[in-house]
């Protein structure tokens, strides 16, 4: 028997020995149970957890779920998919055992999340749909190829919802210019958003660039980290993706305008951010400019479209374009696609010189 009771307390305790992952004896103890069963109960659950058993509760393996995957993760990543883990799959599984999961049983959980709505009658957005039935097969695709569950019930369920391409909204050279102009009263404002606009940077990138990112001789700004807000802490993190790794080239104005900027703060080190705020306040000056120059609203990332829009009309490649900003070329020609010129024309006329020489 491993389970005792505490004479002192009233209470039970679960104690004994198991292997690690090294293959050592580990003594394991834990008090401050009711009663005899739940000590035992808790004993099973942590040894098939060790063990990787799949008749351990879904509870219990996401307890290995989250141990593995919030280390490799980043952090704001990470939170996002921890908010879908806890809201919106555990409350309906979190009793199952991980192998009595039935596709049938996922089907009832999608049913639950097509028939929500809020206090203002709106539904789950489809693309939502999507990313939390993507969060719960990753779970099982996990379980799958690591702890010898036998199959997926929610890849055999089937998926809800699809991806949604937005619509993309950007400013043309001149609506940006006649925002830029309600900016200047405030200089961080106003240097933020050139940065934003004429370097086509993401905002995380533009809130953690430091003195030290720039060299105005070689009229560069180096792009290597990026800033999350996260529970009230300021975090720095590398930059989305590999590829968002690059030196950005200014033009001559915005390097002028850089350096009086870094001047102009004092007592400023070279690692501290020069933009101190945050992406809320770039948002509300954002609303607030487009409000005094009558012109669309947009979002903060959407000036990284009106940059890329630009490059596009000023006849730029995709990928000249993609080394700029930090995307594989591929991706450049797919979401923007609508806005470079068609060769269509050209390439038939080509082929009908090819046909008759």
């Amino acid at each position: 028997m491993s389970a005792y009771r505490d004479k002192e307390k009233g209470t039970w305790y679960a104690s004994f020995r198991y292997k690690d992952w090294k293959g050592q004896n580990i003594q394991k103890m834990k008090r401050g149970f009711k009663t005899k069963k739940e000590a035992l109960a808790w004993e099973q659950a942590f040894k098939q957890q060790q063990a990787g058993d799949p008749d351990m509760l879904f509870e219990d393996f996401l307890e290995i779920y989250k141990r593995d995957m919030a280390s490799r993760l980043k952090k704001n990543t990470w939170q996002t998919k921890n908010y879908v883990i806890d809201k919106k799959i555990l409350p309906t599984f979190q009793h199952k055992r991980l192998r009595d999961i039935r596709p049938s049983d996922v089907i009832q959980w999608q049913n639950e999340l097509l028939a929500y709505r809020d206090k203002q009658g709106k539904a789950y957005s489809s693309g939502y749909l999507k990313t939390v039935h993507n969060q719960l097969s990753a779970i099982f695709n996990y379980a799958v190829r690591f702890y010898d569950l036998s199959s997926n019930p929610a890849a055999k369920a089937g998926n809800i919802g699809k991806e949604t391409n937005k619509e993309m909204q950007f400013w043309t050279k001149e609506e940006y210019l006649k925002f830029a102009d309600s900016m200047m009263d405030k200089p961080l404002s106003y240097y933020a958003f050139e940065m934003l606009y004429w370097c086509g940077i993401r905002e995380g990138e533009l809130l953690a660039l430091t003195k030290s990112d720039f060299d105005f001789e070689k009229r560069t700004v180096r792009i290597n980290k990026s800033y999350q807000r996260i529970k009230g802490e300021d975090i720095i993190t590398e930059p989305k993706t590999p590829k968002s790794n690059r030196t950005i080239q200014m033009p001559v104005f915005l390097c002028d305008e850089m350096k009086d900027y870094l001047q102009s703060l004092y007592g400023i080190d070279s690692d501290d951010r020069i933009f101190p705020t945050n992406k809320h306040y770039l948002q509300r000056e954002m609303k607030r400019g487009a409000a005094e120059q009558g012109i669309k609203q947009i979002r903060v990332h959407d000036l990284r479209h009106s940059h890329v829009s630009l490059l596009i009309e000023l006849g730029f490649s995709a990928v000249a374009i993609a080394d700029r900003v930090g995307h594989e070329s591929i991706d450049i020609t797919y979401r923007y696609a609508h806005l470079f010129p068609s060769k269509q024309k050209e390439m038939a006329d080509r082929l009908e010189f090819e046909r008759s020489a």
